[in-house]
């Protein structure tokens, strides 16, 4: 036996205390995360095989979730990680950065900080592939959007140009550092929480008619365009579980299908999900002691096999996008007009000019109740100055042409914004919202889709809304025009008063004017220090109906049949306009930014709530396993092993599985022992043929004719073969690493009424440890195969993570300390059919 059979890659030192998850392998390249924690936040570090650390994530002490990291799982299409926090919160980041994507909401129970649920487990399984081929090709490439639908509309739409992306902007430390040198933090989330709770799916902006902004690091480079599309993730399932017995489930990773419980003080183990959408999750009960059950539950999700889901949840993601985008539209408009923390508004220039000219008569002129409007309009109506005014006009920055250019450009920028934004931008995202609308409140009258608890109530009132909104924006357009009109003759007039106050020729020698008094007039009543675009940001939600807009109609059918016939025979007696009373629209709220997220909490309310309804239609098949049957049964306290590992193989042919269990047995008079299970299970079935077989393994390892006792310390499956475990001769000292073929160790079966009577994992241990001391079994000594010394590792525990899915058979060790972990090759030989990982790891080196 071999002391140095594999190939050691890496050793490397950690300055700090760091944590190797079992999950912390990628299953399809050469890198590994490590779980870091320094001045009381945990850090996420991703790793190549050869000991490089390519990124690192600190998580900020503000921020939900950021104290510590329970667990991670890797996607499908190997491109992003999502991380498992406690307090409970999931997060996902990209695989080149470690920029975090999204915080996935999870629904908990109102509870104090002491009770509140720890997630314990987080799964991301890709969903079969079903090869449907259709005599038909899709010529059209309609990318199975139906025809007619809201998105197939939404397709022929021009796209609405991009805005600046708040999540791009990069720090002066990310800008200067060295790639890969620099500790990125966790992104905060800047989206408000109606739209950070709303269900959707990965953004797809072309869906809905949103054209995609490009950073500046964003270079596109030829060929892009004809680059086939990863599609892994779409139908898989995330799924995290909680000690308080609730699953929490997301589709494609990042839609939210609500959470589901399962039983109070328990959480699931393991989790697999075979082709027909149903989950097996092996579930620990925790309340009366820790067991975990030997069948699993069974959840079936019959509505994830329909196509009403997928419809609706990309629905949901387009009018959530969409919505977004209109929430943002009308934030840059306010921000134009008022102001923002980085800029200055327009709004305040006509005020902060009135504000000067009010400081000089009262300071340089002694007026104790100085008015300036009455000067203003005094000025405008004869032609005459008075002596503050004259001296205001003739001096000050206000008055020179540099400041009344800034003024004219700004204010004329911000109201062609309004304008511009409210009709080009605005109204044609609330029309496609409105459209999108109206598919959901076709599908909420139809029976296929009574699961999704779609309301028609709170549709029509989101429709409501959406057409108040393409209504004030519209208003808003034209106000904004009529007012540019209105502040351009203002300051024509004030360019000619300043040329008249300065000139030292005769008056009659000046330019004519260019003003219309009556139009400059109305400024200064209604434009200068009140305007009118105010109410488009101020006020309540407004909550008006579309008859109050209209112009009143006296007549009635019978009337108006008469005045048409008069007028055909006597064209001359037709007058216009008809002498109607028109509408006194001062009194209408016209609140946008209210409106918008009015809009935008009933929208998310309508989708949240259909976003359950996969689980809310589940059919749950708890396992035999509870803890009261359970407390009844055995009363006599179950010893609890060492670790339990498994190995589940699903088959894609029968509602069966083949599940390995290795359980290592706590350290007794006789030693230790290591039991391995196999079972073949069938689920779903009336008719359950069942088979279960044992093999129990003496932790001995035999050098020469000398049997020594030995202490395992790990143990994880590696691939349908082998297993690798880390033990230890005595403790402290030295720790080796080695393979156990675990498939060919002779098996007993057991009879089936004996495994009908058993129901958890720990019974079966202890059923094995019972039959061994009466003789019906004979331990062996522990098969090993091939052994290495561990170089770092000499006391206290330690943490294996094993990668054999990829070909590249690799194996990671970390002591308890955290502070040496140990990468070797287990001499596997690398799959044609999976390429080269190296190369792999390569291309992932380039885009990060």
């Amino acid at each position: 036996m071999d002391s140095d059979a594999f190939i050691s890659l890496a050793n490397i030192r950690l300055p700090t205390s760091s944590r190797l998850l079992p999950s912390s392998w990628c299953p399809d390249k050469d890198l590994f995360l490590l779980v870091s924690r320094s001045a009381g936040r945990d850090k996420l570090s991703l790793w190549k095989m050869q000991g490089a650390k390519k990124w690192e994530v600190t998580f900020d002490s503000d921020q939900p979730g950021a104290k510590e990291v329970v667990d991670v799982a890797w996607s499908p299409d190997g491109t992003s990680i999502a991380v498992a926090h406690h307090p409970p919160a999931i997060t996902l980041h990209t695989i080149e950065d470690g920029r975090q994507q999204i915080l996935l909401p999870i629904d908990l129970p109102q509870a104090s900080a002491s009770k509140m649920p720890r997630l314990k487990g987080i799964w991301w399984t890709q969903s079969p592939r079903r090869q449907t081929r259709s005599t038909m090709p899709d010529l059209f490439k309609r990318r199975n959007v139906i025809t007619g639908s809201a998105h197939s509309i939404l397709r022929g739409q021009p796209l609405l140009d991009p805005l600046h992306d708040e999540l791009q902007a990069l720090s002066s430390s990310e800008l200067f550092a060295f790639q890969g040198s620099s500790t990125r933090t966790a992104a905060k989330n800047s989206q408000p929480d109606v739209i950070s709770s709303w269900p959707s799916l990965t953004p797809d902006l072309l869906a809905a008619s949103l054209k995609q902004a490009k950073s500046g690091k964003q270079v596109s480079r030829p060929g892009e365009e004809f680059d086939e599309s990863n599609e892994a993730n779409t139908g898989s399932s995330l799924v995290a579980s909680d000690h308080a017995g609730n699953s929490h489930c997301f589709l494609d990773g990042r839609y939210s299908l609500g959470s589901l419980s399962l039983g109070e003080s328990c959480f699931a183990t393991s989790l697999h999900q075979d082709s027909e959408r149903t989950l097996l999750l092996f579930m620990t009960f925790s309340s009366d002691g820790t067991v975990t059950s030997l069948d699993p539950c069974l959840v079936r999700l019959p509505f994830l096999q329909m196509r009403y889901l997928r419809d609706l949840a990309k629905v949901s993601s387009s009018t959530k996008e969409l919505t977004w985008y209109a929430m943002r539209v009308v934030k840059e408009m306010r921000a134009a007009w008022f102001g923002s923390d980085t800029q200055s508004g327009a709004r305040e220039l006509g005020p902060k000019w009135l504000r000067a000219f009010e400081a000089r008569q009262r300071d340089q002129f002694g007026e104790l109740e100085p008015n300036p409007m009455v000067d203003l309009t005094y000025l405008l109506v004869t032609g005459r100055t008075s002596d503050p005014l004259s001296d205001y006009l003739g001096s000050g920055e206000q008055m020179s042409e540099r400041g009344i250019l800034k003024w004219d450009q700004t204010v004329s920028e911000a109201l062609v914004k309004l304008r511009d934004y409210s009709e080009k931008r605005l109204i044609p995202a609330c029309q496609r919202i409105h459209l999108l609308l109206e598919e959901t409140l076709g599908w909420s009258q139809l029976p296929e889709y009574a699961f999704c608890a779609l309301k028609t109530d709170d549709i029509r009132t989101s429709l409501t809304l959406a057409r108040s909104i393409i209504i004030c924006a519209s208003w808003l357009g034209a106000t904004a025009r009529r007012e540019l009109i209105r502040f351009r003759d203002f300051l024509n007039w004030v360019r000619y008063e300043i040329a008249r106050a300065n000139s030292t020729t005769d008056v009659h020698a000046l330019p004519p004017p260019r003003h219309d008094p009556l139009e400059v007039n109305d400024y200064l009543m209604s434009g200068l220090v009140v305007s009118s675009i105010d109410r488009w940001f101020m006020g309540p939600v407004p909550h008006f109906s579309e008859d109050d807009l209209r112009i009143p109609n006296t007549r009635d059918l019978e009337t108006s049949i008469q005045v048409a016939r008069e007028t055909l025979e006597n064209p001359r007696s037709f007058s216009w306009p008809p002498n109607v009373k028109m509408q006194d629209l001062s009194r209408l709220d016209r609140n946008l930014d209210a409106l918008m997220q009015e809009l935008a909490t009933h929208c998310q309310k309508i989708f949240s709530e259909a976003s359950k309804t996969a689980l809310r239609s589940a059919v749950v098949v708890p396992p035999p396993l509870t803890i009261p049957e359970h407390a009844v049964e055995k009363p006599a306290p179950i010893e609890a092993p060492a670790f339990i590992r498994e190995q589940t193989i699903l088959s894609s042919q029968e509602h069966s599985f083949l599940q390995y269990l290795a359980i290592q047995t706590p350290h007794a008079s006789e030693g230790s022992h290591l039991c391995l299970l196999r079972m073949t299970r069938q689920y779903g079935v009336s008719e359950s043929r069942d088979e279960t077989a044992v093999a129990i393994l003496q932790c001995l390892r035999q050098v020469g004719d000398e049997a020594q006792p030995l202490h395992i310390l790990d143990a994880e499956f590696f691939d349908e073969q082998d297993m690798i475990v880390v033990y230890r001769l005595d403790d402290p000292g030295p720790t080796f690493i080695a393979t156990v073929d675990y498939a060919n160790v002779n098996y007993r079966s057991l009879g089936s009424e004996t495994v009908r009577d058993i129901k958890s994992r720990e019974e079966a241990m202890n059923d094995v440890l019972q039959r061994m001391r009466n003789g019906e079994l004979s331990p062996v000594p522990l098969p090993i195969n091939q052994t290495r010394a561990l170089s770092g590792c000499r006391e206290g525990r330690v943490t294996l993570s094993v990668n054999g899915r990829v070909g590249r058979r690799v194996a990671c060790v970390l002591d308890d300390a955290g502070l040496i972990l140990e990468v070797l090759d287990m001499e596997g030989e690398v799959d044609e059919e999976e390429g080269d990982i190296s190369q792999i790891s390569e291309t992932a080196d380039a885009t990060s």
